[in-house]
Protein backbone atom coordinates (compact mmCIF):
# COMPACT_ATOMS: atom_id res chain seq x y z
CA UNK A 1 0.00 0.00 0.00
CA UNK A 2 1.12 3.37 -0.93
CA UNK A 3 0.98 7.04 0.89
CA UNK A 4 -1.91 8.95 -1.63
CA UNK A 5 -1.54 12.71 -2.32
CA UNK A 6 -5.17 12.86 -2.57
CA UNK A 7 -6.99 14.60 0.92
CA UNK A 8 -8.88 11.70 2.64
CA UNK A 9 -12.24 11.79 4.57
CA UNK A 10 -12.14 10.40 8.05
CA UNK A 11 -14.26 7.88 7.44
CA UNK A 12 -10.95 6.42 4.90
CA UNK A 13 -8.40 7.37 7.60
CA UNK A 14 -9.65 5.26 10.29
CA UNK A 15 -9.21 2.12 7.54
CA UNK A 16 -5.81 3.58 5.95
CA UNK A 17 -4.35 5.44 8.88
CA UNK A 18 -1.08 4.42 10.85
CA UNK A 19 -0.88 0.94 8.14
CA UNK A 20 3.18 2.66 6.91
CA UNK A 21 4.60 -0.59 4.67
CA UNK A 22 7.43 -0.54 6.97
CA UNK A 23 5.33 -1.88 9.88
CA UNK A 24 3.13 -3.79 8.39
CA UNK A 25 5.84 -5.57 6.07
CA UNK A 26 3.39 -6.54 3.74
CA UNK A 27 0.58 -7.76 5.33
CA UNK A 28 -3.17 -5.92 6.25
CA UNK A 29 -2.78 -5.68 10.03
CA UNK A 30 0.97 -4.62 11.77
CA UNK A 31 1.86 -7.53 13.41
CA UNK A 32 1.66 -8.24 16.87
CA UNK A 33 4.61 -7.97 18.71
CA UNK A 34 5.86 -8.82 22.05
CA UNK A 35 8.70 -7.01 23.62
CA UNK A 36 10.53 -5.98 26.56
CA UNK A 37 14.32 -6.30 25.55
CA UNK A 38 15.32 -4.97 22.43
CA UNK A 39 18.97 -6.20 20.98
CA UNK A 40 21.45 -3.80 19.80
CA UNK A 41 23.97 -4.51 17.44
CA UNK A 42 26.73 -2.75 19.46
CA UNK A 43 27.36 -0.56 22.45
CA UNK A 44 28.11 2.27 20.07
CA UNK A 45 24.48 1.53 18.22
CA UNK A 46 23.01 1.04 21.84
CA UNK A 47 24.51 4.41 23.19
CA UNK A 48 23.60 6.31 19.77
CA UNK A 49 19.94 4.89 20.32
CA UNK A 50 19.65 6.04 23.96
CA UNK A 51 21.02 9.51 22.82
CA UNK A 52 18.36 10.29 20.57
CA UNK A 53 14.55 10.83 20.68
CA UNK A 54 13.35 7.39 21.07
CA UNK A 55 9.70 8.03 19.34
CA UNK A 56 8.49 5.58 16.86
CA UNK A 57 12.42 3.90 17.46
CA UNK A 58 12.87 0.14 19.16
CA UNK A 59 14.92 1.41 22.25
CA UNK A 60 12.77 -0.45 25.03
CA UNK A 61 9.59 -2.60 24.86
CA UNK A 62 8.28 0.13 27.31
CA UNK A 63 8.79 2.71 24.28
CA UNK A 64 6.14 0.50 21.92
CA UNK A 65 7.11 -1.18 19.07
CA UNK A 66 5.16 -1.02 15.56
CA UNK A 67 2.07 -2.34 17.28
CA UNK A 68 1.75 0.34 19.64
CA UNK A 69 2.62 2.83 16.91
CA UNK A 70 0.80 2.42 14.37
CA UNK A 71 -2.34 2.74 16.50
CA UNK A 72 -1.30 6.05 18.06
CA UNK A 73 -0.29 7.11 14.25
CA UNK A 74 -4.07 6.19 13.00
CA UNK A 75 -5.16 8.29 15.89
CA UNK A 76 -3.02 11.43 14.94
CA UNK A 77 -3.84 10.85 11.25
CA UNK A 78 -7.82 11.56 12.44
CA UNK A 79 -6.88 15.03 14.31
CA UNK A 80 -6.14 17.27 11.60
CA UNK A 81 -3.52 19.98 13.38
CA UNK A 82 -2.28 16.87 15.51
CA UNK A 83 1.63 16.05 16.23
CA UNK A 84 1.11 13.18 17.70
CA UNK A 85 -0.66 10.57 19.75
CA UNK A 86 0.81 8.10 22.48
CA UNK A 87 -1.14 5.38 24.14
CA UNK A 88 -2.08 4.55 27.79
CA UNK A 89 -3.43 1.75 29.76
CA UNK A 90 -7.02 3.58 30.24
CA UNK A 91 -8.73 6.52 29.49
CA UNK A 92 -8.46 8.11 32.98
CA UNK A 93 -4.72 6.74 32.86
CA UNK A 94 -4.88 9.37 29.54
CA UNK A 95 -6.68 12.20 31.63
CA UNK A 96 -4.43 11.79 34.35
CA UNK A 97 -1.09 11.98 32.72
CA UNK A 98 -1.92 14.88 30.82
CA UNK A 99 -2.84 17.01 33.72
CA UNK A 100 -0.06 15.90 35.37
CA UNK A 101 2.17 17.10 32.24
CA UNK A 102 0.75 20.55 32.70
CA UNK A 103 0.20 21.50 36.05
CA UNK A 104 2.50 21.79 39.07
CA UNK A 105 2.28 22.80 42.34
CA UNK A 106 0.68 26.08 43.02
CA UNK A 107 -1.11 25.99 39.95
CA UNK A 108 -4.91 26.59 39.28
CA UNK A 109 -7.27 23.57 37.25
CA UNK A 110 -10.37 24.89 35.55
CA UNK A 111 -12.75 22.04 35.59
CA UNK A 112 -16.63 21.48 34.12
CA UNK A 113 -18.87 20.64 36.54
CA UNK A 114 -20.35 17.51 34.44
CA UNK A 115 -16.47 16.10 34.47
CA UNK A 116 -16.11 12.39 34.45
CA UNK A 117 -16.57 11.06 38.13
CA UNK A 118 -12.74 9.64 38.05
CA UNK A 119 -11.53 12.79 36.58
CA UNK A 120 -13.26 15.14 39.17
CA UNK A 121 -11.64 12.28 41.71
CA UNK A 122 -8.32 13.11 40.46
CA UNK A 123 -8.93 16.90 40.55
CA UNK A 124 -9.84 17.01 44.61
CA UNK A 125 -7.63 13.67 45.40
CA UNK A 126 -4.05 13.72 44.27
CA UNK A 127 -4.48 17.07 42.46
CA UNK A 128 -5.18 18.80 45.53
CA UNK A 129 -2.72 16.87 47.60
CA UNK A 130 -0.19 18.27 45.21
CA UNK A 131 -1.01 21.67 46.25
CA UNK A 132 -3.18 22.19 42.45
CA UNK A 133 -5.98 24.10 43.00
CA UNK A 134 -9.41 23.22 40.86
CA UNK A 135 -11.83 25.50 40.14
CA UNK A 136 -15.26 23.68 38.86
CA UNK A 137 -17.28 25.41 36.49
CA UNK A 138 -21.08 25.37 34.88
CA UNK A 139 -20.46 23.79 31.72
CA UNK A 140 -22.31 26.30 29.83
CA UNK A 141 -20.48 29.21 31.03
CA UNK A 142 -18.88 29.72 27.42
CA UNK A 143 -16.83 33.29 27.49
CA UNK A 144 -17.39 33.71 30.94
CA UNK A 145 -15.07 31.21 31.91
CA UNK A 146 -12.91 34.63 31.37
CA UNK A 147 -13.92 35.61 35.00
CA UNK A 148 -12.57 32.61 36.55
CA UNK A 149 -9.38 32.92 35.43
CA UNK A 150 -6.32 33.82 37.91
CA UNK A 151 -3.10 34.39 37.36
CA UNK A 152 -1.90 31.04 38.70
CA UNK A 153 -4.26 29.12 35.86
CA UNK A 154 -2.58 26.76 34.04
CA UNK A 155 -4.88 24.54 32.02
CA UNK A 156 -8.71 24.84 31.37
CA UNK A 157 -10.65 21.14 31.58
CA UNK A 158 -12.85 20.84 29.09
CA UNK A 159 -15.41 17.63 28.52
CA UNK A 160 -18.21 18.06 25.43
CA UNK A 161 -20.87 16.34 25.66
CA UNK A 162 -20.50 15.91 29.04
CA UNK A 163 -20.89 11.86 30.04
CA UNK A 164 -23.59 11.99 32.33
CA UNK A 165 -25.79 14.92 31.53
CA UNK A 166 -24.75 16.06 28.00
CA UNK A 167 -24.00 19.73 28.44
CA UNK A 168 -22.18 20.87 24.98
CA UNK A 169 -19.67 22.97 26.09
CA UNK A 170 -18.58 26.31 22.97
CA UNK A 171 -15.26 24.94 22.79
CA UNK A 172 -13.82 26.99 20.34
CA UNK A 173 -14.90 30.25 22.30
CA UNK A 174 -13.18 28.73 25.43
CA UNK A 175 -10.01 27.97 23.62
CA UNK A 176 -9.92 31.45 22.79
CA UNK A 177 -9.61 32.53 25.52
CA UNK A 178 -7.77 30.48 27.07
CA UNK A 179 -5.16 30.67 24.14
CA UNK A 180 -4.74 34.85 24.76
CA UNK A 181 -3.99 33.84 28.39
CA UNK A 182 -1.37 31.46 27.69
CA UNK A 183 -3.39 28.66 29.74
CA UNK A 184 -3.03 24.76 28.01
CA UNK A 185 -6.69 23.71 26.68
CA UNK A 186 -7.61 19.66 27.19
CA UNK A 187 -10.52 18.10 26.22
CA UNK A 188 -12.05 14.65 27.23
CA UNK A 189 -13.52 14.33 23.29
CA UNK A 190 -14.77 10.13 23.94
CA UNK A 191 -18.36 10.90 22.90
CA UNK A 192 -17.62 12.74 20.01
CA UNK A 193 -14.17 11.15 18.57
CA UNK A 194 -12.53 13.15 15.92
CA UNK A 195 -14.74 11.68 13.82
CA UNK A 196 -17.73 13.34 14.86
CA UNK A 197 -15.44 16.82 16.60
CA UNK A 198 -12.41 17.28 15.15
CA UNK A 199 -10.64 19.10 18.89
CA UNK A 200 -8.01 20.70 17.39
CA UNK A 201 -9.41 22.34 14.57
CA UNK A 202 -11.47 24.04 17.08
CA UNK A 203 -8.49 25.46 19.34
CA UNK A 204 -7.75 22.55 21.42
CA UNK A 205 -4.37 21.85 22.47
CA UNK A 206 -4.57 17.91 23.41
CA UNK A 207 -7.56 15.87 22.86
CA UNK A 208 -7.85 12.88 25.38
CA UNK A 209 -10.20 9.45 24.74
CA UNK A 210 -11.03 6.50 26.60
CA UNK A 211 -10.35 4.37 23.56
CA UNK A 212 -12.00 1.68 25.37
CA UNK A 213 -15.36 3.13 24.14
CA UNK A 214 -15.52 3.25 20.36
CA UNK A 215 -12.11 2.70 18.96
CA UNK A 216 -12.07 -0.78 20.59
CA UNK A 217 -15.38 -1.35 20.16
CA UNK A 218 -15.99 -4.63 21.40
CA UNK A 219 -15.44 -4.31 24.75
CA UNK A 220 -12.23 -6.61 24.93
CA UNK A 221 -9.62 -4.30 25.97
CA UNK A 222 -8.56 -0.78 28.35
CA UNK A 223 -7.08 1.55 26.21
CA UNK A 224 -6.52 5.44 26.80
CA UNK A 225 -4.83 7.81 24.07
CA UNK A 226 -4.20 11.75 24.15
CA UNK A 227 -3.13 13.90 20.96
CA UNK A 228 -0.73 17.30 21.26
CA UNK A 229 -0.30 20.07 18.95
CA UNK A 230 3.37 20.04 18.39
CA UNK A 231 3.77 22.93 21.07
CA UNK A 232 2.29 20.70 23.75
CA UNK A 233 4.30 16.94 22.42
CA UNK A 234 7.34 17.45 24.43
CA UNK A 235 5.07 17.97 28.15
CA UNK A 236 2.96 15.09 27.45
CA UNK A 237 5.73 12.52 26.25
CA UNK A 238 8.50 13.74 28.76
CA UNK A 239 5.25 13.01 31.57
CA UNK A 240 4.36 9.59 30.04
CA UNK A 241 7.76 8.49 29.93
CA UNK A 242 8.95 9.31 33.29
CA UNK A 243 5.53 7.78 34.83
CA UNK A 244 6.19 4.40 32.77
CA UNK A 245 3.39 4.28 31.22
CA UNK A 246 2.69 1.43 28.84
CA UNK A 247 0.36 -0.46 26.21
CA UNK A 248 0.25 -3.86 25.85
CA UNK A 249 0.82 -5.14 22.12
CA UNK A 250 -1.90 -7.21 22.16
CA UNK A 251 -4.75 -4.48 23.70
CA UNK A 252 -3.18 -2.54 21.29
CA UNK A 253 -4.35 -4.54 18.14
CA UNK A 254 -7.47 -4.61 19.32
CA UNK A 255 -7.84 -1.21 19.29
CA UNK A 256 -6.35 -1.14 15.92
CA UNK A 257 -8.68 -3.95 15.23
CA UNK A 258 -11.52 -1.65 16.33
CA UNK A 259 -10.29 1.30 14.59
CA UNK A 260 -11.13 0.11 10.89
CA UNK A 261 -14.48 -0.25 11.26
CA UNK A 262 -14.81 3.12 13.91
CA UNK A 263 -16.56 5.06 11.48
CA UNK A 264 -19.69 2.73 10.18
CA UNK A 265 -20.69 1.50 13.86
CA UNK A 266 -20.25 5.14 14.93
CA UNK A 267 -22.96 5.90 11.89
CA UNK A 268 -24.91 3.54 13.44
CA UNK A 269 -24.91 4.14 16.82
CA UNK A 270 -25.81 7.65 16.28
CA UNK A 271 -28.90 6.72 13.93
CA UNK A 272 -30.22 4.57 15.98
CA UNK A 273 -29.61 6.54 19.57
CA UNK A 274 -31.25 9.41 17.69
CA UNK A 275 -34.00 7.20 16.94
CA UNK A 276 -34.76 6.15 20.10
CA UNK A 277 -34.07 9.25 22.00
CA UNK A 278 -37.01 10.91 19.49
CA UNK A 279 -39.11 7.79 20.39
CA UNK A 280 -38.77 8.30 24.30
CA UNK A 281 -39.27 11.91 24.25
CA UNK A 282 -43.10 11.16 23.46
CA UNK A 283 -43.60 8.51 26.03
CA UNK A 284 -45.58 8.89 28.83
CA UNK A 285 -43.36 8.43 32.27
CA UNK A 286 -40.24 10.10 30.38
CA UNK A 287 -40.04 13.96 31.23
CA UNK A 288 -37.40 14.88 28.88
CA UNK A 289 -34.09 13.63 27.04
CA UNK A 290 -30.75 14.36 27.33
CA UNK A 291 -29.24 13.74 23.87
CA UNK A 292 -27.07 16.85 22.65
CA UNK A 293 -28.98 16.23 18.79
CA UNK A 294 -32.57 17.13 20.22
CA UNK A 295 -33.34 20.58 20.47
CA UNK A 296 -34.45 21.77 24.06
CA UNK A 297 -30.58 20.11 25.35
CA UNK A 298 -28.13 21.96 26.99
CA UNK A 299 -25.94 23.65 24.02
CA UNK A 300 -28.06 22.21 21.22
CA UNK A 301 -27.27 24.81 19.18
CA UNK A 302 -23.14 24.61 19.57
CA UNK A 303 -23.71 20.66 18.80
CA UNK A 304 -25.73 21.62 15.62
CA UNK A 305 -22.74 24.39 14.59
CA UNK A 306 -19.84 22.01 15.82
CA UNK A 307 -20.45 18.74 15.62
CA UNK A 308 -20.17 16.58 12.40
CA UNK A 309 -22.68 13.61 13.63
CA UNK A 310 -24.19 12.14 16.66
CA UNK A 311 -22.44 9.28 19.22
CA UNK A 312 -24.56 6.30 20.88
CA UNK A 313 -24.69 7.70 24.55
CA UNK A 314 -27.68 9.84 25.93
CA UNK A 315 -29.68 10.11 29.19
CA UNK A 316 -33.35 10.13 29.75
CA UNK A 317 -35.33 11.55 32.81
CA UNK A 318 -38.18 9.73 34.17
CA UNK A 319 -41.39 11.78 35.24
CA UNK A 320 -41.13 11.18 39.07
CA UNK A 321 -41.45 7.61 40.36
CA UNK A 322 -38.72 6.29 43.01
CA UNK A 323 -35.08 4.66 42.91
CA UNK A 324 -37.52 1.00 42.92
CA UNK A 325 -39.45 1.88 40.19
CA UNK A 326 -36.55 2.90 37.95
CA UNK A 327 -34.60 -0.24 38.77
CA UNK A 328 -37.61 -2.12 38.33
CA UNK A 329 -37.46 -0.99 34.81
CA UNK A 330 -33.70 -1.30 34.45
CA UNK A 331 -33.55 -4.69 35.70
CA UNK A 332 -36.43 -6.38 33.41
CA UNK A 333 -34.38 -5.46 30.08
CA UNK A 334 -33.63 -8.63 27.83
CA UNK A 335 -31.45 -6.36 25.43
CA UNK A 336 -29.65 -3.79 27.73
CA UNK A 337 -27.19 -4.90 30.03
CA UNK A 338 -26.49 -2.85 32.89
CA UNK A 339 -23.00 -1.72 33.40
CA UNK A 340 -20.49 0.87 33.29
CA UNK A 341 -18.82 2.25 29.93
CA UNK A 342 -20.08 2.48 26.72
CA UNK A 343 -18.99 2.45 22.90
CA UNK A 344 -19.17 -1.55 22.57
CA UNK A 345 -21.65 -3.22 20.09
CA UNK A 346 -23.73 -4.40 22.91
CA UNK A 347 -26.84 -1.85 24.58
CA UNK A 348 -26.09 -0.85 27.86
CA UNK A 349 -28.32 0.87 30.79
CA UNK A 350 -27.32 2.74 34.53
CA UNK A 351 -29.02 4.39 36.79
CA UNK A 352 -27.18 7.78 36.97
CA UNK A 353 -27.64 10.55 39.91
CA UNK A 354 -25.38 13.79 39.08
CA UNK A 355 -26.50 15.65 42.13
CA UNK A 356 -24.17 13.43 44.16
CA UNK A 357 -21.14 15.25 42.12
CA UNK A 358 -22.22 19.18 41.28
CA UNK A 359 -20.73 22.03 43.09
CA UNK A 360 -20.53 24.49 41.15
CA UNK A 361 -23.98 23.69 39.44
CA UNK A 362 -27.05 22.67 40.87
CA UNK A 363 -28.92 19.58 39.42
CA UNK A 364 -32.78 19.02 39.56
CA UNK A 365 -34.69 16.96 37.31
CA UNK A 366 -38.41 15.56 37.41
CA UNK A 367 -37.50 12.64 38.13
CA UNK A 368 -34.52 9.35 38.74
CA UNK A 369 -32.22 9.44 35.19
CA UNK A 370 -30.85 6.25 33.19
CA UNK A 371 -27.96 6.59 31.36
CA UNK A 372 -28.43 4.47 28.06
CA UNK A 373 -25.45 3.17 25.70
CA UNK A 374 -27.79 2.42 22.42
CA UNK A 375 -25.79 -0.92 20.36
CA UNK A 376 -25.78 -2.02 17.36
CA UNK A 377 -28.89 -4.23 17.48
CA UNK A 378 -32.17 -3.19 15.49
CA UNK A 379 -33.73 0.28 16.77
CA UNK A 380 -36.71 -1.36 16.90
CA UNK A 381 -36.31 -4.57 19.11
CA UNK A 382 -34.74 -2.11 21.68
CA UNK A 383 -37.74 0.08 21.52
CA UNK A 384 -39.72 -3.02 22.23
CA UNK A 385 -37.29 -3.70 25.33
CA UNK A 386 -37.64 -0.36 26.56
CA UNK A 387 -41.21 0.09 26.03
CA UNK A 388 -42.02 -2.93 28.16
CA UNK A 389 -39.90 -1.11 30.79
CA UNK A 390 -41.36 1.79 31.35
CA UNK A 391 -44.50 -0.02 31.61
CA UNK A 392 -42.56 -1.68 34.75
CA UNK A 393 -41.47 2.09 35.86
CA UNK A 394 -45.37 3.61 35.28
CA UNK A 395 -46.52 0.33 37.68
CA UNK A 396 -44.66 1.22 39.86
CA UNK A 397 -44.53 5.37 40.02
Amino acid sequence: MTESDQPQSPATRVVTGGRRAEWTGGVVNVPVWRASTILYDSVAHLRATGAADTHHTLFYGRRGTPTQWSLADALTQLEPGAFATLLYPSGVSAVTTALLAYLSPGDHLLLPDSAYDPTRHFATGMLARMGIATTFYDPTIGAGIADLMTPQTRVLFMESPGSLTFEVQDVPTMTAVARARGITTLLDNTWATPLLFPAMAHGVDVTIMACTKYVVGHSDAMLGSATAVESHWGRLRDATYQLGLHVGPDDAALGARGLRTMAVRLKQHGESSIRIARWLEQQPGVARVLHPALPGCPGHDLFVRDFRGSAGLFAFVLDGGSDAARSALIDGLALFGIGYSWGGFESLAVPIDPQRYRTATRWQAEGPLIRLQIGLEDADDLIADLDAGLARFRALA
